[in-house]
């Protein structure tokens, strides 16, 4: 059996959604609790990937980081305006389909 999807966070999206994530069980991450607060996207995205873990995201510099191949872990793309509850159940659901292997290298839209 596979191991589970896990996330990072960057710093634009609100932590709630990871203390959602966790209350399920689901391992998450933030910029913030591992002092990566104002790295650049390369940055973050290197960092995700060494870890394994999907990178959750809102800024659109992560498009060009994948359509330029950057090798990752996964890219979940969400929106600012989506609700805690949304993001929540999103990124639930890509732990519950989908596995590391199933996410390497994939761009999701939530």
């Amino acid at each position: 059996m596979s191991e589970p999807v896990r996330f990072y966070f960057d710093e634009h999206v609100d932590p709630l959604i990871a203390d959602g994530l966790r209350r399920l069980g689901i391992d998450a991450q933030t910029a913030g609790e591992v002092g990566h607060l104002n790295y650049p996207d390369p940055d973050h995205l290197a960092y995700a990937t060494s870890e394994g873990r999907v990178m959750v995201t809102y800024d659109k510099d992560y498009f060009d980081l994948h359509k330029a191949g950057t090798p990752h872990a996964g890219i979940a793309y969400g929106r600012p305006w989506y609700s805690i509850g949304y993001m929540v159940g999103a990124l639930e659901l890509i732990h519950g389909v989908f596995t590391p292997d199933d996410m390497r290298d994939r761009l999701e839209y939530l």
